[in-house]
């Protein structure tokens, strides 16, 4: 699976009621890819390609570690303890991913 297909699964599982009342950018510089961001706005999702200009969060990672993640083959908590996920910004967002995505 392409990176990019991991991107549009991740906003197909998009959990809209999670979302209410949001409004933040959660960007993902994968190391061996592009660069990717969500906005997520009050129950909507929107993906981009590119960087956004003042995203809420951003993930760093590469390619490997995200499909382990939208899988739910690797646990985000472990991977950003082993080093293989960094968080710049909000690193508390980074926790409501799985509440605002179905992982796996």
């Amino acid at each position: 699976m392409s990176v990019a297909q991991v991107f549009e699964k991740l906003e197909q599982n998009f959990n809209a009621d999670a979302a209410q009342g949001l409004d933040l950018v959660f960007q993902f510089d994968i190391e061996d890819d592009k660069t990717y961001h969500l906005v997520i706005n009050d129950g909507t999702c929107k993906l981009h390609e590119g960087a956004h200009d003042d995203p809420s969060v951003t993930l760093i990672m590469n390619s490997e570690t995200l499909q382990g993640i939208v899988s739910g083959e690797t646990d985000g908590m472990q991977a950003f303890m082993a080093g293989q996920l960094r968080a710049e910004g909000d690193m508390m967002l980074a926790t409501k991913l799985g509440e605002l995505f179905n992982m796996g």
